[in-house]
């Protein structure tokens, strides 16, 4: 249920706001065609209530280094 998933995730980020930008910026991020909208933000919370380790991090937004442009 997405309210459990929103409790789960809100241990980790305790600001409701920006838990809610975090989740939108990753939906439209991780959004494929032919799929549940409602199903990639159950994804999302799912990614966000886990705890942050190097292996499965995720950074929204950032470009890595050698993909800058100078």
């Amino acid at each position: 249920m997405r309210s459990e998933l929103i409790f789960d995730a809100l241990i980790y980020e305790s600001n409701r706001y920006l838990l809610c930008r975090l989740v939108a910026k990753g939906t439209r991020k991780l959004h494929r065609p032919n799929t549940r909208v409602q199903d990639t933000t159950n994804e999302m919370l799912e990614r966000l209530s886990e705890p942050a380790s190097p292996s499965n991090a995720m950074v929204i937004g950032r470009v890595p280094a050698e993909r800058r442009a100078a």
